[in-house]
């Protein structure tokens, strides 16, 4: 099992190109199981969740293959086992995302529960509904779930019961060719559904409402190939804004867009970050001295994740470690997932002070001069938040279970030590 061993006190500066968003890539690596042409995605980012998706294609039948560094092609004319690999399933949440595309090609799809990150109980019930709503037979047997559609999907309203983004993206494909029109009401937002639905529009289904939380398909026949191009990580962005204002460093971040980092840099604005944006290269300037910004009246400050355009859940985790070297108070408040926060133990153990309220809340006092720790990745973003960590912490750390991190962030290691971090793979 590999682990990364930082020294600390390191910095990063220089430039930093981001990779494809995870979080599109995987709905996307999903949507090309609704035609039987080439779909060539470029910008994917070349980590284990991609790879998962890749092999759960294979597995089934279908064909993929790297063109280039980040250009990935895919072919799901042969696909013909509709009834997924457990095993597979197990490594990904986003196996759930072939549930739509191939009953909507087939009629059929069985998978076993999907694995993932363990934030907290993530249901399925809204992917569930929402199939019901379209014709849908939902069958739970043998640790197996088993959706049957009959001949085809039929369109019609569907009101989601939460703004899922995996549900809305299931929804979104199955919509894809389903006979008539289907509208998505309370859908998610994030910018990952836009470029899913660029993707779809491009392939032959007319799409009304992008980033807005109804929104229109119209179904079509059939659909055909596509090149479509997978926009930076937001996510991956937020977390080395986060590095580079804790250690100290000038970072040029290369081909942003400012729509899509708006809440996130507000948010980090209360922990005292400053950027500037020139153009599509957002700076973070050399030795910020971070300053909890406190609400009118001196109150402490919260800051909140939700959808979007809320806090993004998955930048909670670094949130939690930008406040450890932020002078003053701040109050972290996770609404989505009630077990991501159960890794605040590990930065205590570095010397944080973190009063962990409710699984849900927690009140951060800064600044706090970090130690160096022995720890473990509990799950992507936490084990980026303690890569971060390590960072400005004293001393040498190692963090096991790096194959968590290596899920969301390409090569994040070699990476960061081209930007100057002390930081090698073990």
């Amino acid at each position: 099992m590999d682990s990364f061993e930082i020294m600390g006190p390191s910095k990063i500066e220089g430039i930093f190109k981001p990779k494809g968003n995870k979080n599109a890539a995987l709905p996307m690596i999903a949507a090309a199981c609704l035609t039987e042409e080439d779909v060539t995605l470029e910008n994917v980012p070349k980590i284990q969740d991609v790879v998962n998706m890749i092999e759960i294609i294979k597995s089934a039948g279908g064909r993929c293959e790297w063109k280039g560094e980040n250009t990935l092609v895919v072919n799901s004319s042969s696909i013909d086992n509709f009834d997924l690999d457990s095993e597979l399933c197990s490594k990904i949440r986003a196996s759930i995302l072939f549930a739509g595309p191939l009953l909507a090609k087939n009629g059929y799809v069985s998978f076993s529960p999907p694995g993932g990150d363990v934030i907290g109980r993530r249901r399925l019930d809204t992917h569930f509904a929402a199939f019901e709503s379209m014709g849908v037979k939902v069958e739970w047997k043998d640790c197996r779930y088993t959706l049957r559609s009959g001949k085809s999907l039929m369109g019609g309203d569907i009101f989601l019961e939460e703004p899922s983004v995996t549900g809305t993206e299931n929804i979104l494909m199955a919509a894809a060719l389903a006979k008539g029109r289907t509208v998505i009401k309370n859908a998610a937002c994030e910018p990952h559904i836009h470029d899913l639905c660029r993707m779809l529009e491009s392939m032959g289904t007319k799409v009304k409402g992008k980033g807005t939380n109804r929104i229109e398909v119209t179904g079509a026949s059939a659909l055909g190939g596509v090149d479509a191009k997978i926009s930076q990580d937001n996510i991956e962005i937020g977390s080395v804004i986060a590095l580079s204002a804790l250690t100290g460093g000038r970072l040029e971040i290369r081909g942003v867009i400012k729509e899509d980092l708006e809440p996130i840099l507000l948010n980090f604005r209360k922990l005292g970050i400053d950027t500037s944006l020139r153009e599509d290269v957002l700076i973070v300037p050399e030795n910020q001295h971070l300053v909890v910004k406190t609400d009118f009246g001196g109150a402490i400050p919260t800051i909140s994740d939700g959808p979007w355009p809320s806090f993004p859940a998955d930048l909670t985790s670094i949130a939690v470690v930008a406040a450890t070297g932020s002078s003053g108070t701040v109050l972290i408040f996770e609404k989505m997932f009630e077990s991501r926060m159960f890794f605040v133990d590990k930065l205590v153990s570095m010397g944080a002070r973190i009063i962990l309220c409710d699984p849900h809340r927690a009140v951060v006092s800064g600044p706090t001069k970090l130690r160096a720790q022995h720890m473990s990745s509990p799950d992507i973003r936490a084990g980026m938040a303690l890569l971060i960590a390590a960072s400005i912490a004293e001393g040498k750390s190692v963090i096991n279970n790096a194959s968590q991190i290596d899920r969301g962030y390409e090569k994040i290691d070699e990476r960061l030590f081209d930007l100057g971090l002390s930081i090698k793979r073990i």
